[in-house]
Formats: structure tokens, sequence, C-alpha cells
């Protein structure tokens, strides 16, 4: 079964989970065993570490860990999409407050049996000593703070953007990296009339929405969002990722579709039909992180300033979609259909460039 971008997207972002649960359960394994020296002071009530026990409690943490992964990535970070950081904490915190009282009663037998330590108390008598012991609050105490960690990760994740997050964290661009990548300019028409209309909340809402709508498409073609630039956006992709299969021209005529269909919603809500025009290139940029008091992953190099230039003059060349002569000799064999807009000369540029207006294939 071939999976999808999102899922795969999806993956990536659940794998962390896993490994920050598995991380942090061997720290607080760890340092038990080291203050207990490995004895067990609470016999009627805890589970002995037993090489047994301690491979179940690795892989247990590694299953409740991608289990909150899940749940982060699939269902609660778009229900709570609204909140504040703090509100996002504390419903959060009630819901894995739920979950581990379950995973607790759950696996606590299943420790108990591994452990083969049958001389003690029996299964339920020494659950209920354990549920009512300083030992289940201070197993609760080492859920939450896995769990914090976790939904810390989750809120950098989400802000800076997943791709950007791990590139800090295995330090990718610490160093600056020349990379050859394409790069989209999109840009909404007609903005400044429509944020002159609707005043400045209103508009933000616009966006956000207007952005929300393009999230799925990008995902899809395996685009980055780069920036968000007042009501323009930069998404970049890798050469390979970009080219396979015209990645970089799906892009724009899915965010197209998706627009349309949902048009009828913002025309109820915001009073306009929303549209959008677009240029592409390719080229090297320079990549790495920068800034003093805010660390951010900046690209540097002249394809930027193409890029944007190109979509300066779908306007005047009545195009929705402007890409350059030199990415359209390297697409792929695809349906799409190209038609030369004539040489131009580029602002700021010695060198003239050939544009192409794309249409997409009828349906």
């Amino acid at each position: 079964m071939k999976l999808t971008p999102k899922t795969k997207r999806n993956i990536s972002r659940i794998i962390p989970f896993g490994v920050i649960w598995l991380m942090s359960g061997l720290v607080f394994i760890i340092s038990d065993i080291g203050v207990t020296r490995n004895q067990n002071p609470n016999p009627d009530t805890d589970i002995a570490f037993t090489i047994p026990v301690l491979i179940f409690a690795n892989f247990a943490n590694i299953f409740v860990g991608t289990i909150v992964g899940l749940l982060e990535v699939v269902f609660l970070e778009k229900r709570f999409v609204n909140y504040s950081l703090r509100s996002k904490f504390f419903y959060k915190l009630l819901i894995y407050l739920f979950l581990f009282l379950i995973v607790i009663v759950a696996f606590y037998p299943i420790a108990f049996i591994v452990s083969n330590d049958f001389s003690s108390s029996g299964l339920v008598v020494k659950m209920g000593r354990f549920l009512t012991s300083v030992s289940f609050l201070t197993t609760l105490f080492q859920l939450s703070v896995s769990l914090i960690v976790c939904l810390i990760y989750s809120a950098v994740s989400e802000n800076l953007g997943h791709h950007v997050f791990l590139n800090f964290f295995t330090g990718k661009y610490h160093s600056p990296v020349v990379e050859k990548r394409i790069f989209m300019f999109l840009d909404m028409k007609s903005s400044t009339t429509i944020a002159e209309a609707l005043g400045h909340v209103r508009y933000f809402q616009l966006l956000q929405k207007y952005y929300n709508i393009m999230s799925g498409p990008i995902i899809n073609s395996y685009g980055e969002v780069y920036q968000y630039i007042g009501d323009e956006i930069v998404i970049s992709w890798s050469m390979e990722k970009g080219l396979k299969n015209a990645n970089c021209l799906k892009c724009f005529f899915e965010i197209r579709d998706q627009l349309n269909t949902h048009q009828s919603s913002l025309m109820a809500d915001f009073g306009f039909d929303i549209g959008f025009k677009a240029g592409v290139h390719f080229g090297e940029v320079t990549i790495g992180e920068v800034g003093a008091l805010k660390k951010e992953v900046v690209f540097t190099g002249d394809v930027l300033n193409t890029t944007a230039r190109i979509q300066s003059h779908c306007n005047d060349l009545q195009s929705d979609l402007l890409i350059s002569g030199e990415l359209k000799n390297l697409l792929p064999s695809h349906d799409y259909s190209f038609k030369s807009k004539g040489t131009i000369a580029l602002k700021g540029r010695e060198r003239q460039e050939e544009l192409f207006d794309v249409s997409a294939p009828d349906k």
C-alpha cells in the first residue's frame, strides 16, 4: 500500500513522540535504579525491576508516546487550533491524565505477570494498594513530565514548522549550506482592495482561512512553507521533490481547485471571490541559521528575487501562473500546457528570461 504525502508527514511527526517518551522513561528508570540500588523498597505496591520488566517498560513507553503523538497530530491539534497556548496545555493535560489512568490500570497487570513475582500479594490486592499509594502519584508525575515535554515539542514544531524544527534539532543548517531549490511566490489578487474593505481584523481572519485551504495541496505536493508575508506565501521544494510528477505545478492547481470548492463559503463569510497568482523558478540558495535574539532558517540567493519578479509580471501578462523557461526545460513529460509569453527583462537582472503561462489539462 502506497502511503500518501499527508500520511508520511504525520508519521514523521508522530515518531518523535515515541522517542521523547522512551528517552524520558529511561531517565526515570535509571534514576529509580540509582536511588534504590535496584532494591524494591515497597514490595506491597511496586513491581521490582527485572530484565523482562525493563524491556516491557521501554516498549510500553514507546507505545504510550506513539498514542500521544497520534492523538496530537491527527485529532487534538485541529480541535484546539484557536486556543491560547495556556488553554491548550490545560485542556490537553486533563484529557491525557484520564488516558494515563487507563494506561496504568491496563499495563500494571501485564507488568505484574512479566515480573513473575507471585510470592507477594495477589494482583488485585497489590494493584489496589498501588492505586492508593505514593508510588501511584509518583508514576502520574513521571508520565506528566513526559507529556509536558511532548506538548512543548508539539507547540514548537507547530509554530516553527516540522521540517524547520527538525533542521534546528539536527543542526543541519548551523553552518551555511548551498542547495538547489524550487520556489513559488503565491500572491492573493486584489488584496489591497479586500483589506481596505474588510478592515484588519476581518482581513486577518480571511488570511487564516485562506492559508488553511492551501495546507492540504502543499502537503500533497511535498512542498514546504518558507514564509508567510502578509497575503503572500513562499513555498519551496527540493529539486527532486519539486520536479517529480511536476509537484511544483501540481501544488498550484490543487490549491486553485480547493479554493474554488470553498468560494461559496468565502463569499458568505467575507463577501469576496478570492483568487491568486504565482511565479515559479529554481536556483541555488545559501541556507543557514541567522539571528541573535531570535534564530531563523533563512534562504538567500538571486533565485528568490527572480521568482518574486516573475510573479510580479502575472498581471501585465494576464497569467495566473508563470514559470521560467529554465524550469520548464527540467520538468518531466506531463499533461500541462505551456504558452510562451516572450522574453522578459526582469528588474535587476542583465540576462532576460523567457516566461511561460501554464494551464492544467481539462478534467
